[in-house]
């Protein structure tokens, strides 16, 4: 999604989360002066004349006040694709932009992942390593398997194209009905067809507990259910009871709450492969992080189009 252009812009002052930023984000246009402040303790000196605030990547929003305090604010861009907790943060007038293209590759490739472990059982073999013995098992696997990918975003899209490779019959659901895409009330109908359910949807009023008791419970025996999206898009509760009961499978990336807390029973739930929020730790994200940075500073002096506009949520 792009934002509508503007007039070409000198002397734009833009903030950079930290130091290390100002060297990834490499060479820009001229004119453009770098300050480093992640919106957090007193701004340094100039801060009034800020155009363009990046948001830091590993920690919450800073305070709302902090960018009401920016009158030259034009521009928040962020390195997430999830963008809930800045939502009420960013003051009125300021556009929004989020990091999608940055961490997709990296979520669909763990989303993969833990979907081929839990079918294939890996935590099986390793229980065996670990006890030093040769067990041998008939597992499942994605062909011919009926994969549900919730979600069209470079994250959905990614694990559709993916799963397609190893022969997996693919559907695709989102908000709004196209060619080839499936609807959220067409939801009911489809699940009790699929051994696989992928959660690839931002986390809106809309999308919020959607994989509820109803959602878990059209799903067939033995299915696995994949949340690489947000830990509040599913009901916790209602997750821990068919993973005890033994009838479905999860690998979750995301849970709610999150941090998870040491006492909570997920921890020691069957039938659950768990990781924590780590979709979009690989290597070199920073890279690409800046290189979308910096893409987006060449637009916005140059009085294009930017790109990642956030509309209505998401």
């Amino acid at each position: 999604m792009t934002a509508r252009p503007n007039s070409p812009r000198a002397g734009v002052v833009v903030s950079l989360p930290t130091g290390d930023a100002v060297d990834a984000v490499g060479e820009l246009p001229p004119g453009v002066e770098l300050l480093v402040w992640d919106g957090r303790g007193a701004p340094p000196a100039g801060a009034e004349r800020i155009e363009f605030f990046v948001g830091r990547y590993d920690t919450p929003p800073p305070p709302g006040a902090a960018l009401a305090g920016l009158p030259e604010l034009r521009v928040v861009q962020l390195l997430s694709a999830g963008v809930e907790p800045w939502l009420d943060v960013v003051p009125d007038g300021v556009r929004l932009y989020n990091g999608r293209g940055i961490h997709g590759a990296s979520t669909a490739e763990l989303a993969l992942a833990g979907m081929l472990a839990v079918l294939r059982e890996l935590p099986l073999f390793e229980r065996a390593r670990a006890a030093h013995e040769w067990v041998q098992a008939v597992t499942d696997g994605l062909a011919c398997r009926r994969v549900l990918v919730l979600g069209t975003g470079d994250i959905g899209a990614r694990v559709a194209q993916a799963v397609r490779i190893f022969d997996a019959d693919v559907t695709v659901v989102a908000r709004s009905a196209r060619p080839g895409v499936h609807t959220l009330a067409e939801l009911p109908a489809l699940l009790p067809d699929h051994d696989v359910v992928v959660i690839a949807v931002p986390h809106t009023p809309e999308t919020h507990r959607l994989v509820d008791a109803r959602f878990l419970a059209a799903m067939p025996d033995g299915a696995v259910l994949v949340n690489i999206a947000r830990g509040a898009i599913a009901d916790t509760d209602a997750l821990l009871a068919e993973l005890t009961g033994g009838r479905l499978r999860a690998f979750l990336d995301v849970t709610d709450p999150e941090p998870l807390p040491a006492d909570h029973p997920l921890w020691d739930a069957p039938n659950l492969l768990l990781t924590p929020h780590v979709g979009g730790g690989t290597r070199g994200w920073e890279r690409r992080a800046y290189r979308l940075v910096a893409a987006q500073l060449q637009r916005y002096v140059a009085g294009e189009p930017l790109v990642n506009a956030v509309e209505h949520g998401y």
